[in-house]
C-alpha cells in the first residue's frame, strides 16, 4: 500500500472499489488496516469493509471487501499525512519485503507497488534508491532494469537512480546489451513476437560521429551490431529528441533510454496532464515495471504526492494501469 502517509492508502482503496478487477484477479493488499480504516474515512467510501487477515489464504476476494495481510506497523495517531518519517518509512519497506516474500514462495502471483519514500526508508535505516533496488537485492537479481510504460510506448532504461555524470559512464557496451536482451524478452512476454527495439543515443544527435561525445561510437553502436548478430531487431542509435516520437508512431515496440530522466520525461509528458482551468490533474497515468527479477513487480509511476496526501483528491489511474499489466504478466488478460 506505500507510505502510510502518502496517497498510497487511498489510491488503494480507490483501485480496489473497482469491482470489476474481482473478475480478473484476487488482491489482497500488504499493509496497515488501521491506516485503510482511516483511508475509508477520507474517501468516504462507507460501503467498503476492511477485513484483516493474517495469511493469504483467510482472503475472502469478493468485491467491497479490502482484504489486507495487516502488518500493524504504522499508528494512524502518530503518523502524519504529508510528512517524512522513520515510522513511515519503517513500515513501507516492511510491506515490501513481505510482498515479495509472499511472491518468492508462491503464495502470490504477482506484485504491485504503491509509491514509498526513499528518505523516509533511509531514515528507518534501510539505504537503497528505490523499489527496483529493494527488489534486486532481496531477490538476489543481478541483471534488472527499469521499464516506463503508457498505453503502447515503452521505454527500459540502462542506468535510473544515479547521478547524470555516473548515468553517463554507465553507458557501456555490456550493459546496453544486457538491457536490450531483457527488453526483447519482456515484449514477447506481453504477447510480442518479434520486438523493434528503438536504441537511443546519449549525446546531441547521437554525437554527430564523435563532434559531441564519443560514447556511440564507443559503447553504443558496438553493442546494438551485437545485439543484432544475436538475433535481436535493435536499431540505432536515434537521436533521443525524436526516438520517442517515433515510437509513439509504431516505428519500436520498446525503446532503450540511456539514464533515468531520458526515459521518464516523455512517458511523463503524455501520462500526466495537469488542467490549469480546473487546478487538478485530469490524469496521472502509466506504469513502472522491473524486468529481469524471478517474480513480477509493477508500480504506479509516480511519487509518494505528499501534498495530496489524505485529502481524497489523488488519482488511481496509474495504479490501475499497474494492476492491468501485473494482469497480463501473470498470465490474465487486460
Amino acid at each position: 500500500m506505500g507510505d502510510p502517509a502518502s496517497i498510497g492508502p487511498e489510491l488503494t482503496l480507490k483501485a480496489l472499489s473497482r469491482y470489476n478487477i474481482y473478475e480478473r484477479c484476487a488482491p489482497v493488499v500488504i499493509g496497515d488496516a488501521a491506516i485503510l480504516d482511516k483511508a475509508k474515512e477520507i474517501l468516504g467510501k462507507k460501503e467498503l469493509r476492511i477485513h484483516p487477515v493474517k495469511d493469504v489464504k483467510e482472503a475472502l476476494f469478493s468485491p467491497g471487501v479490502i482484504d489486507v495481510l495487516d502488518l500493524g506497523l504504522a499508528d494512524p495517531n502518530k503518523i502524519k499525512p504529508g510528512e517524512v518519517s522513520a515510522m513511515a518509512g519503517e513500515a513501507a519497506f516492511q510491506y515490501v519485503k513481505k510482498v515479495i516474500e509472499l511472491a518468492m514462495d508462491k503464495k502470490i502471483a504477482a506484485t504491485v507497488t504503491n509509491a514509498i519514500s526513499k528518505e523516509a526508508i533511509n531514515l528507518a535505516g534501510h539505504h537503497y534508491s528505490g523499489h527496483t533496488e529493494i527488489y534486486a537485492d532481496l531477490t538476489g537479481t543481478k541483471k534488472y532494469t527499469m521499464m516506463l510504460a503508457y498505453k503502447d510506448l515503452r521505454v527500459v532504461h540502462v542506468s535510473t537512480h544515479v547521478s547524470l555524470r555516473e548515468a553517463c559512464d554507465r553507458v557501456k557496451q555490456e550493459r546496453i546489451l544486457e538491457v536490450i536482451e531483457i527488453a526483447n524478452k519482456a515484449c514477447i512476454e506481453m504477447g510480442i513476437s518479434s520486438p523493434v527495439i528503438g536504441v537511443a543515443g546519449l549525446n546531441p544527435h547521437c554525437g554527430e560521429n564523435g563532434l559531441f561525445g564519443m560514447e556511440e561510437q564507443e559503447e553504443i553502436i558496438p553493442a546494438i551490431k551485437e545485439a543484432k548478430l544475436r538475433g535481436f531487431n535493435a536499431q540505432g542509435p536515434i537521436p533521443p529528441d525524436s526516438i520517442f516520437s517515433k515510437a509513439r508512431g509504431g516505428f519500436y515496440d520498446i525503446v532503450v533510454a540511456m539514464y533515468h530522466d531520458q526515459g521518464h520525461i516523455p512517458l511523463k509528458v503524455l501520462g500526466f496532464v495537469y488542467n490549469k482551468d480546473l487546478k487538478k490533474w485530469d490524469s496521472v497515468e502509466g506504469v513502472n515495471i522491473t524486468l529481469g527479477l524471478p517474480i513480477i513487480r509493477t508500480s504506479v509511476d509516480h511519487g509518494t504526492a505528499f501534498d495530496q496526501a489524505y485529502t481524497g483528491l489523488a488519482s488511481e489511474f496509474s495504479l490501475v494501469n499497474a494492476m492491468d499489466y501485473a494482469i497480463s504478466f501473470a498470465g490474465g488478460n487486460i
